[in-house]
């Protein structure tokens, strides 16, 4: 099948190379010339495991190419998928300008029918007004389908070639069915293909995402009851998770979640919501306490240090907002890291792959460390924000010597708390019998 991804971005680039893979021939187009011109060259913009070499394998074989002409990319296609962002605008709800200016575009381009795919996360009928668009040029038949994307950052390409289930949102059957055999090859072991009406499918990507947010959101605010009242977050997690009607992912307490799909896709849900005058209380609730939650750790350290942080030097393990990923869009580390600035500590940063993202931010503002343990030098706390494995089994003696104080906040509780404290630390976590708490 010939494929045009307009739009190279994560889950451009990503969807891209997997349908390539899977034999079809795939043109990513996208208007940035510099990174068009770097996927040529086999240099891919996201750090996502494995895609570096799927990217290659199928350059080689003739199967994605890239450009900068999206004349040539809808001319040449049968399905154009459009992978475009959807910011956040001021009231929260998501900004359409990019998906609607491209259906525009794409119009103007069209030679024979095609089947245009939203894989953007966009409200509630958004479908509808592309498919004006496209009836108002008048050249040819366009079928417009919602197809919402799954991909978790850091394991988007697993998630891509075995996807839990697809989401095909149309009303017509012969649409429903070239989208079947496109995705077929990645389901092969009985995973379902949904084919549901245009606003269901729009709908179900921010139902699904939204409580995700719930589930993590709802964890944290137990977590800070469970200080109050001197309980154990994580003992409650395994006691909860092991109901399978409950399910043990997503119980996970910590500072908050963030990235580019949980906070935009919350709020936009929120504004949509709200202009249906039904609002979802519920996720009013949960993107106020994900907010606050992002404070926490930072409330803890000024009632460790009794509200005296100028001058101190803290140690911040991890700046993307989770593991295998270099995105800190939304990341609870820029609260953390804005909050500790504003009160002149000295901060000294290691993450495995997002600090050159982190210095296009923050500049010179803080000290960037080669390893986890060089942003120990000197300093009178830790703070763990980002759970990667490397963080994980600790070298206490070793770490002693290089901090001025035995201090650790663990915003991920990956530590165990006795161990912690028996090697002469103070150790604060979330939702824990900890430190001085």
């Amino acid at each position: 099948m010939k494929i045009s991804i307009i739009g190279t971005g994560y889950v451009g680039i990503v969807q891209g190379a997997c349908f390539a893979d899977t034999g079809n021939s795939v043109i990513c187009m996208d208007i940035d010339k510099k990174k068009i011109h770097n996927l040529k060259k086999g240099i891919i913009p996201i750090y996502e495991p494995g895609l570096e070499e799927v990217v290659k394998r199928n350059v080689k074989d003739g199967r994605l190419v890239f450009s900068t002409n999206l004349k040539f990319a809808v001319e040449k296609s049968q399905v154009i998928f459009l992978c475009l962002p959807t910011p956040q605008s001021e009231d929260g709800s998501a900004d359409l300008t990019h998906v609607m200016e491209v259906s525009k575009e794409i119009a103007g381009h069209l030679n024979e029918a095609k089947i245009v795919v939203s894989k953007s996360t966009v409200p509630v009928g958004t479908i509808e007004k592309m498919r004006q668009i496209f009836e108002n040029s008048g050249k040819y038949n366009v079928q417009v389908v919602s197809n919402p994307e799954f991909l978790k950052e850091g394991s988007a390409l697993q998630d891509s070639l075995r996807p839990d289930r697809i989401i095909i949102g149309t009303s017509d059957k012969k649409t429903a069915e070239v989208m079947t055999e496109l995705y077929e090859p990645f389901v092969r072991t009985g995973n379902p293909i949904i084919v549901m009406d245009e606003k269901s499918a729009e709908l179900t990507k921010y139902a699904a995402n939204s409580f995700l947010a719930m589930k993590i959101t709802f964890m944290n605010d137990l977590a800070n009851l469970c200080e109050k009242v001197g309980a154990d977050v994580e003992w409650i997690r395994k006691g909860i998770g092991s109901d399978p009607r409950i399910g043990k992912n997503f119980l996970f307490a910590g500072i908050g979640y963030g990235g580019s799909c949980f906070p935009k896709d919350v709020k936009a849900l929120i504004r949509t919501s709200a202009n249906n005058a039904h609002p979802l209380r519920i996720l009013e609730a949960v993107d106020r306490i994900n907010e606050d939650q992002k404070k926490v750790i930072f409330t803890k350290l000024k009632k460790h240090f009794a509200g005296k942080l100028k001058g101190k030097t803290i140690a911040v393990w991890g700046i993307a907002f989770k593991p295998q990923t270099d995105d800190i869009r939304d990341a609870p580390s820029s609260v953390l890291i804005s909050h500790l600035l504003n009160e002149g500590v000295t901060v000294q940063v290691h993450d495995p792959v997002a600090m050159p993202n982190a210095k296009k931010i923050y500049g010179t503002q803080l000290h960037y460390s080669k390893s986890a343990y060089a942003a120990l030098k000197d300093a009178d706390a830790l703070v763990v924000v980002t759970e990667w494995n490397e963080f994980r089994k600790l070298d206490l003696r070793s770490m002693k010597t290089f901090m001025k104080t035995p201090v650790i906040f663990d915003g991920r509780n990956i530590y165990d708390p006795k161990e912690v404290q028996d090697a002469g630390f103070i150790y604060y976590g979330i939702g824990r019998k900890s430190g001085k708490e």
